[in-house]
């Protein structure tokens, strides 16, 4: 099967990535409004660089990684196109909001279609990629997610939990990394140099999170683990309570949902 991305930014080319070693960079071909773009991934990752329409044309699977509000001028371009294939490839789209209904809307016809939700750490196999489909049969599936492995864990949810989702593990990386570096800022306050505040920070945080997946008990469980009493941990987290941190967290996500669901019905 061939692969086909037209939009190389930072979630399409996260992904590219990942499915040119799930499925062998020979077989994945790049398009970007900015051809340079495509071409200098291209040949970073050994695979191919072309325009919409040959993407369109030549490719089993075809991911659309262009942004919610550009893609019906994308596929308005290309539909054509897809009309003449009957349609004999498999659409993948990664745009916030948008329905997999709204996307065939888009596209002009009730083509195959996969609905995902990646996160960047994808491009290093970490991510964490939420999909679900309408019009694909066994085979194709199997093909996919055998692509898509690389990329880190995949799990199928129905459409209705897409946005939700989205906002947890699509939109979460910028807050994790705006926590790692106030973490970092605080380890240089008392002291540290920079560079080893950022790294202790980081390496913290994903192993508490190798913590929470791979023993199964709840975050908070895990936390008290950690507070001895009258030690300095608990007397963090008191600070944080004080400063409604859990809260925060919680409405920024609720923000990053209602904003979803606003760009889906442009």
């Amino acid at each position: 099967m061939r692969y086909g991305f037209i939009g190389c930014g930072n979630m399409g080319s996260a992904i590219a990535r990942a499915v040119c070693r799930g499925a062998g960079a020979e077989n994945v071909t790049l398009a970007n409004r900015t051809p340079a773009k495509a071409e200098a991934l291209a040949k970073e990752l050994g695979c191919t660089a072309a325009d919409n329409n040959t993407v369109a044309a030549d490719c089993d699977v075809i991911f659309l990684g262009v942004k919610p509000q550009m893609m019906a001028g994308m596929l308005a371009g290309i539909a054509p196109v897809l009309a003449k294939r009957g349609g004999k490839f498999l659409l993948v789209s990664m745009a916030a909001g948008l329905s997999m209904a709204r996307v065939r809307e888009m596209a002009g016809g009730e083509y195959p279609i996969i609905r995902i939700m990646p996160n960047t750490p994808a491009a290093l196999g970490a991510g964490m990629i939420q999909y679900c489909s309408d019009g694909v049969d066994d085979g194709r599936m199997f093909a996919f997610l055998g692509a898509m492995a690389p990329a880190g864990r995949l799990d199928a949810i129905p459409e209705n939990l897409m946005d939700a989702a989205s906002c947890v593990s699509g939109c979460g990386p910028a807050w994790a990394y705006q926590f790692i570096e106030a973490l970092a800022d605080g380890g240089v306050a008392a002291g540290l140099p920079r560079a080893k505040a950022q790294e202790y920070a980081a390496q913290m945080v994903l192993g508490s999170a190798r913590m929470v997946l791979e023993s199964g008990r709840h975050p908070g469980e895990l936390k008290d683990a950690v507070c001895s009493p009258g030690g300095s941990t608990i007397q963090g987290v008191r600070v944080l309570e004080e400063r409604a941190f859990r809260g925060a967290v919680t409405d920024a996500v609720l923000a990053a949902f209602d904003k979803t669901k606003e760009m889906g019905k442009g």
